[in-house]
């Protein structure tokens, strides 16, 4: 049984989106591949979950435009004061 890789964001937390996303394809009613939020747009983690096949942390989280489900290394920190 493999140990569950801590989370580095948690719920209700200010970050902002480290790459560009664009639409994977899971998101209903949005063209494949246009760009959702652009790097650097602000958003909260407003649920944390796990993705059991490769142990990693899944976030979800809500950039105002849609809410999407986020790796660890598509986040970042947002700045004290700016959300």
């Amino acid at each position: 049984m493999l140990d569950l890789r801590e989370p580095k964001f948690q719920w209700g937390q200010p970050v902002v989106a480290a790459t560009d996303l664009y639409n994977d394809g899971s998101l209903p009613g949005a063209p494949e591949d246009v760009l959702l939020v652009v790097a650097g747009g602000p958003g909260e983690i407003v649920q944390v979950g796990h993705h059991a096949e490769s142990n990693l942390p899944v976030y979800m989280v809500d950039f105002g435009v849609a809410v999407l489900g986020c790796f660890e290394e598509e986040l970042g920190i947002a700045q004290e004061g700016r959300t």
